[in-house]
């Protein structure tokens, strides 16, 4: 290094513009770099100029009888090119200060985590000691007894109907295989079972000619796992006949693809349970709440379905009344195992408790079942058909019926029940109570006598002598004209 190139690292003076570019002059033609760039690294090379100044020189020592002077404009472009270091640029994001507190959460704040180097970061040793815990191992014992657990708490189910086998870790259903089940002439049997025995490279033995016996090969029909779980010739297994997969096809086992059966074999033990069912119609939920239900064809004659048999399996999901009978009927028809997605549905909540009302999101709206929530409230409900308006002592409503049921968008709950409503993180609808809600009663419209209702009824005859007076103006004006009619489906009375 020259003599001079030592003079200018000794004095932050010499470590100027015309230094910086003297030295790496292809960053100071304007055309071979954009003028932030050189105004950073102008910034960046002066302050590298300033921390390689020897500690020891004090400032009066400096021979500056070398120094170039610097003119404003140059001083004017090293201060910008500090200060795009710490505000930053759209290359860099900014240098965060220590000492500035920044709102958790913020995107600056994840700047300051991304960026701040050790000089922004605490000495391991100041931090509170729980802010550090110390790494917890997992035992060999511990690790043993939890894949104990798992393997205990699988079960083997499947529907022969479909046909698939389910592999079950607790309520949650860890695989899903297509089987190829018995014929209708051999069909295999229903019920509860478990792994009896389990055999690698089975011999397989012609049930029609015990004499008949085919080695574990290629040939064995077997394939290379058994897995028994009926009497003494019902098992699951592979197959050297892969295409038979997914049709009625066996003498009363459970055939896999090989890759299949061998991957279960090392998923169960012996004693794992195993359910057989028949079961056409299957309802159930995707991860995202979406309830979908399939219904497959009759290939054993064993299950004549109905319309109402569907509303049925529909209803354990609260959503039965979202799917019209017309609709059902058709896909009855069909029985092409083909899904259908009617909505997603979630358990409701109500101040904190457990229910069994299901609220319902379809089209944008989450729904709710007005007789059910006014059952569990313990108050009466009206439904003006004509208007298609719930009424309870607090309000009116608009209302949907579907399927002889009524509902209300959730976003009424509040007018007619005093309730509050939100959907939780953990999917589960919350309903809460709304303490000193101002009240302006709307009173039930009485049932008429021709209406098919009791009027000798002692106690609907009180609840309509005391609800005549205090009519809304709405439902009066409907009932003069002769236009609509509140019927009560629910009161406190009568349900009790």
């Amino acid at each position: 290094m020259s003599t001079d190139d030592n003079d200018a690292y000794g004095d932050l003076d010499k470590s100027n513009l015309k230094f910086i570019y003297g030295q790496f002059p292809i960053f100071y033609e304007e055309k071979s770099c954009p003028i932030m760039w050189k105004k950073m690294l102008a910034g960046c090379l002066a302050m590298a100029v300033l921390l390689m100044q020897p500690a020891e020189a004090a400032p009066e020592a400096l021979d500056r009888s070398k120094s170039v002077p610097v003119t404003e404009q140059e001083r004017e472009a090293m201060r910008q090119a500090d200060e795009e270091l710490r505000t930053g640029s759209p290359f860099h994001p900014p240098l965060m200060d220590p000492g500035v507190d920044v709102p958790a959460g913020s995107e600056a704040a994840g700047l300051a985590e991304n960026t701040a180097g050790p000089q922004h970061a605490a000495p391991v040793e100041s931090l509170p000691a729980e802010t550090v815990p110390p790494a917890e191992p997992i035992s060999k014992q511990d690790e043993e007894e939890k894949q104990k657990a798992a393997l205990e708490s699988r079960k083997i189910v499947i529907n022969l109907a479909i046909p698939s086998l389910a592999l079950y870790e607790g309520s949650e259903r860890i695989r899903l295989y297509p089987i190829g089940p018995g014929t209708v002439s051999t069909p295999t049997p229903t019920g509860y079972f478990e792994i009896r025995s389990k055999d690698v490279n089975p011999t397989w033995i012609d049930p029609k000619d015990p004499k008949h016996v085919i080695p574990s090969g290629e040939d064995n029909p077997l394939g290379y796992r058994w897995m028994e779980f009926y009497a003494v010739n019902y098992g699951i297994h592979g197959t050297n006949k892969p295409e038979s997969i997914g049709h009625f096809v066996s003498n009363g086992c459970i055939r896999m693809h090989e890759k299949d059966v061998e991957a279960l074999f090392d998923l169960v033990e012996i004693g794992t349970p195993v359910e057989i069912t028949y079961n056409r119609v299957v309802v159930e939920k995707t991860p995202d709440d979406t309830v979908v239900y399939y219904i497959y064809p009759d290939s054993y004659g064993w299950q004549n379905l109905t319309v109402s048999m569907i509303n049925q399996w529909l209803a354990g999901y609260g959503i039965q009344a979202f799917e019209p009978d017309a609709a059902i009927e058709q896909k009855l028809n069909a029985s092409d195992g083909k899904p259908t997605y009617l909505g997603k549905a979630y358990p409701v909540t109500l101040d904190g408790n457990k229910t069994k009302i299901k609220a319902v999101y379809k089209d944008g709206n989450i729904y709710l079942p007005a007789m059910e929530l006014a059952e569990t409230l313990q108050t009466d409900l009206g439904w003006d058909a004509q208007r298609e308006k719930l009424i309870t002592a607090y309000s009116e409503t608009p209302g949907i019926e579907k399927k002889n049921l009524l509902f209300l968008n959730a976003k009424d709950v509040a007018p007619l029940f005093r309730l509050m409503g939100s959907l939780q993180p953990n999917h589960v609808y919350a309903l809460q109570s709304i303490p000193q809600m101002p009240v302006q009663p709307v009173p039930i419209e009485p049932v008429r006598p021709d209406s098919g209702q009791k009027a000798d009824d002692p106690d609907r005859q009180a609840l309509q002598e005391a609800a005549e007076p205090k009519a809304s103006a709405g439902a009066a004006e409907s009932r003069k004209q002769g236009k609509s009619q509140i019927t009560i489906v629910r009161t406190r009375e009568v349900i009790g």
